[in-house]
C-alpha cells in the first residue's frame, strides 16, 4: 500500500521539518527524490541521510529564472517529474494597519506565485506522459484567518481556487492535484512558542496534542499514491479537530 517505487517526486521546501518528514517518508516508500531548498548545509546533511537518488538543490524561488532552472534541472535528473509537491513557504507577521507592501508581496510571491510557475512548467512533463500528482501545501489559517497573519492567511487560502482550478483542467489527462491544510504542528517554528502558549493551543485542538510533521507526510504519502487516483481538487484538513472544516 502507498508505493511509491520508481516515481520521482520534487518537494520545496525540504530543509523545514514538514518538507523534511516528507521526504524522508516518501523516500522510505521507493520514491526518487528532487530537494529543493535555501539551505546548502541543511540539504547537504539530508542527501547524505537519505542515501542514493537523491538530489539536491538551492533555489531562491523568489527569483523566476530559479525556479525555470529548478523545473528543468529536476525534470533532466531522473528524466522525469512524476510528483510535485509544493511545500516551500514564509511569513512576515504583523497587524494590517503596520504592513508594508513588501511584507506582503514577498509573502503572496513565495506561498503562492512562485508554487503556480513552479507548477506551471513541471505540468507540461507530466501532461505529456499522461500522469502526475501535485499537492499544495496550505494552512488552517488559509480557512479560519488569523489575526496578524492577513498576508499568509491570504496566500494559503488562495491555493485553495489554484488547486480546483488545476485539477479541473489536467484531470483527463491522469494528473491529480490535492491541498493539504495543516494544523498547527510540532515543528522549529512552533518550538519558538512558550509551554503556556503552546498548551492556550492545544485546549483548542479536540485530539489534544500538536501535530507531528509524520502526520502531515502520511497525508501526503496517501495523495500521492495509486490508491488516491479518484481524489483530486480536495483539501485534506490534517489540524486534529481544531477546525471542523
Amino acid at each position: 500500500m502507498f508505493n511509491l517505487d520508481g516515481k520521482v517526486a520534487l518537494i520545496t521546501g525540504a530543509t523545514g521539518g514538514i518538507g523534511m518528514s516528507i521526504a524522508k517518508q516518501m523516500k522510505s516508500s521507493g520514491a526518487k527524490l528532487i530537494l529543493s531548498g535555501t539551505r546548502q548545509e541543511v540539504l547537504s546533511k539530508l542527501e547524505l541521510e537519505l542515501g542514493d537518488d537523491v538530489k539536491t538543490i538551492v533555489t531562491n524561488l523568489s527569483d523566476k529564472n530559479d525556479v525555470m532552472s529548478l523545473a528543468n534541472e529536476a525534470e533532466k535528473t531522473f528524466g522525469s517529474i512524476d510528483i510535485l509537491i509544493n511545500n516551500a513557504g514564509i511569513t512576515a507577521d504583523g497587524l494590517l494597519l503596520r504592513m508594508k507592501d513588501e511584507d506582503w508581496d514577498k509573502v503572496i510571491d513565495i506561498n503562492l506565485s512562485s508554487s503556480m510557475r513552479l507548477t506551471r512548467q513541471v505540468i507540461r512533463g507530466m501532461i505529456k506522459r499522461k500522469y502526475g500528482r501535485i499537492i499544495f501545501i496550505s494552512s488552517i489559517v488559509g480557512y479560519t484567518g488569523n489575526a496578524g497573519q492577513s498576508n499568509y492567511s491570504a496566500s494559503k487560502s488562495a491555493l485553495s481556487g489554484l488547486t480546483k482550478s488545476i485539477a479541473a483542467e489536467v484531470a483527463s489527462r491522469g494528473i491529480t492535484c490535492n491541498l493539504i491544510a495543516p494544523g498547527f504542528i510540532s515543528t522549529p517554528m512552533t518550538d519558538k512558542l512558550s509551554e503556556d502558549q503552546k498548551n492556550n493551543i492545544i485546549k483548542n485542538i479536540p485530539i489534544d496534542r500538536l501535530g507531528k510533521p509524520s502526520d502531515i507526510s502520511s497525508g501526503c504519502l496517501y495523495l500521492c499514491s495509486n490508491e488516491a487516483s479518484f481524489v483530486t481538487g480536495t483539501t485534506l484538513h490534517i489540524n486534529g479537530g481544531m477546525s471542523m472544516i
